[in-house]
C-alpha cells in the first residue's frame, strides 16, 4: 500500500505534463490571425499562420476571404507560393512545393481597418485549405459563451479608435504642432537675435579701444 501513494503521484504527474503539453499543441492546429485585435480605422498588418496539412496531408493553397467593409488590401510576397491579388473578396496563395504537415509558415496581409466599426466587432477571415488530399474550411463561428468550434475562422475584434492612426505604404505625414512659432515670430527671432550680435561687437570694438587707450 505504501507503494501506491508514489505511484499514483507520479502517474498524475505524468498526466498534467500530457495535459499541459497536448493543450497547447491542439491550440496551434488551428489556423491563426496575429494581432487578434485592431483599432477602428488604423492600418493592420495581419499574419496568417499555417503549421499542418489536412489530415496529414501537404498543404496546398490558402484562400482567406475579406470581410466586405475593407476595399482594399495588399497581400506580402510568400517565397514559394504564386500569390493571386484581392479578387472577388478573396486572397489566393498557390504553393509552388506543397507544405509537408507538421512545417510551418506564414501569411501577411496589410489593409485598413474600417473606421466606422464599433469596439467589440468581430471581423472574420474564413480561410480554406487546400491539400493534395482533401481540404480543411475554416470558416466555423466562434459565439461566445459557447464551446470553440471544431475550425474556427480566424477573426479580429475592433478595438476603439486611438487618434492616431497608422499610415500604409509607409507615407509620412508632417503634422505641425500648435507650440511651434508662427512664421512671423521666427523672423522676428533672427532679427532681434542678428541686432544682438551687432551690438555686442560695437560693446567690444569699444571695450578694445578703451583698454588702448588707457594703456597709451
Amino acid at each position: 500500500m505504501k507503494l501506491s501513494t508514489p505511484i499514483f503521484a507520479a502517474t498524475t504527474l505524468a498526466g498534467a505534463a500530457l495535459l499541459a503539453v497536448s493543450a497547447p499543441l491542439a491550440a496551434s492546429a488551428h489556423v491563426e490571425v496575429d494581432p487578434s485585435s485592431a483599432a477602428a480605422g488604423s492600418y493592420s498588418l495581419l499574419t496568417f499562420s499555417v503549421g499542418h496539412g489536412c489530415d496529414g496531408s501537404p498543404t496546398t493553397g490558402i484562400t482567406i476571404d475579406v470581410p466586405e467593409t475593407i476595399a482594399s488590401v495588399t497581400p506580402t510576397v510568400n517565397p514559394g507560393w504564386d500569390v493571386t491579388p484581392l479578387t472577388d473578396g478573396q486572397i489566393t496563395y498557390t504553393a509552388l512545393t506543397p507544405l509537408a504537415d507538421g512545417l510551418r509558415t506564414t501569411f501577411a496581409l496589410s489593409l485598413q481597418i474600417p473606421a466606422d466599426a464599433a469596439v467589440g466587432d468581430t471581423l472574420a477571415f474564413p480561410v480554406l485549405q487546400s491539400c493534395e488530399v482533401g481540404e480543411t474550411n475554416w470558416s466555423e463561428a466562434i459565439v461566445e459563451g459557447e464551446a470553440e468550434p471544431d475550425h474556427p475562422a480566424p477573426a479580429v475584434t475592433v478595438t476603439a479608435a486611438t487618434g492616431e492612426a497608422g499610415h500604409d505604404h509607409g507615407d509620412e505625414v508632417t503634422i505641425a504642432s500648435e507650440t511651434e512659432p508662427a512664421a512671423g515670430d521666427d523672423v522676428l527671432a533672427r532679427l532681434l537675435g542678428i541686432g544682438g550680435l551687432i551690438v555686442g561687437a560695437v560693446g567690444l570694438v569699444v571695450a578694445v579701444a578703451s583698454r588702448r587707450k588707457a594703456t597709451v
